[in-house]
């Protein structure tokens, strides 16, 4: 996951839509209405790049990180590009009742996106190499960690006996990988100063641990660059209204970015316990009649804003 961040946007005249996938892309342009096909390798997307020029702006899709070298190719000859959610661009192919599915359309599709969109579409900018090595550091610690706990569940399930002596070498192999990767993510932040400051920011806030520090540092780069709406929206904290006619029903938490959403969780517990502030913030809530869950994801995201407002605030004062 990298920062997708808005820069200081020209007017683009030009459209270029991308269907990218695993070993090539479909390039549909504006200009012509034609559509071709470029495999997706650094030479061959360089090549294609330099065709291109600051009137353009190229649109793909999130897929799994396979746009990643033709994003860089982009970023290198000088053409504006934007990375779309998947989930926008396929309800925007849906608002016109189109049934079928090819990289043809998908790539006509991405160029309509862009041409209809593209004063509010955020431009692609450089990943930083260290929040990518945290990143995926972060991540991969958070998939064996969930594996770990499945392990040990299945483990206390009766009829485990059989399984114990080779769950117990697997679990052990578990253990010492996360343990790894949480000295590595603690070594890398500590050797990047940026990082570190930042980390030591947050963590004077209660509920927000060294874990929890590292992933919202990894998984929510553009902190401290957001207002308090765009902290809670990016974090999947911002509640929807559900509301119909007469019917008003709870607001909904949705969108975003769901693994912050579910990182910040223990954290929320922490904090409604041990902050006083948030404490009285969370038993205000409850006092109200909102559920517990209701309101401990209220708390969830006063922590998300306020570790936006100290990392703004610390980048001011230096």
């Amino acid at each position: 996951m990298t920062a997708n961040m808005t820069t200081t946007m020209a007017t683009p005249t030009h459209f270029i839509g991308c269907d990218v996938g695993k070993a090539s892309i479909v390039i549909c342009d504006s200009r012509t209405g034609q559509t071709r096909t470029v495999p997706n390798r650094p030479k061959d997307l360089a090549a294609f790049a330099a065709t291109l020029d600051r009137t353009s702006l190229a649109i793909c899709e999130a897929t799994g990180g396979h746009e990643a070298v033709l994003l860089q190719a982009l970023i290198t000859a000088g053409c504006p590009a934007h990375r779309a959610d998947a989930r926008k661009v396929k309800a925007f192919i849906r608002s016109f009742g189109t049934l079928g599915k090819t990289d043809a359309i998908d790539a006509r599709a991405l160029v309509v996106y862009g041409q209809e969109r593209h004063a509010t579409l955020a431009r692609w900018q450089s990943p930083d190499p260290q929040r990518d090595r945290l990143q995926a550091l972060v991540l991969t610690r958070r998939d064996l960690v969930a594996e770990r706990q499945a392990y040990r569940n299945r483990l206390a399930a009766p009829g485990a006996a059989a399984v114990k002596p080779y769950l117990g070498k697997l679990l052990a192999c578990l253990e010492a990988q996360i343990a790894a990767l949480t000295r590595a993510i603690d070594a890398l932040i500590r050797a990047h100063t940026t990082l570190d400051r930042a980390a030591k920011v947050i963590r004077g806030i209660i509920g927000i641990g060294a874990t929890t520090a590292a992933a919202l540092l990894a998984l929510m780069p553009e902190l401290g660059t957001l207002n308090r709406r765009e902290a809670a929206a990016l974090s999947g904290l911002a509640p929807h209204p559900q509301q119909s006619g007469s019917s008003d029903a709870y607001r909904r938490t949705r969108g975003g970015r769901p693994e912050v959403k579910r990182m910040l969780f223990m954290a929320a517990m922490v904090a409604a316990k041990h902050d006083p502030k948030l404490r009285a913030f969370y038993e205000r809530l409850l006092a109200s009649g909102k559920k517990k869950l209701v309101a401990l994801t209220a708390v969830m995201r006063k922590l998300v804003v306020v570790c936006n407002a100290v990392l703004r605030q610390d980048a001011v004062a230096r």
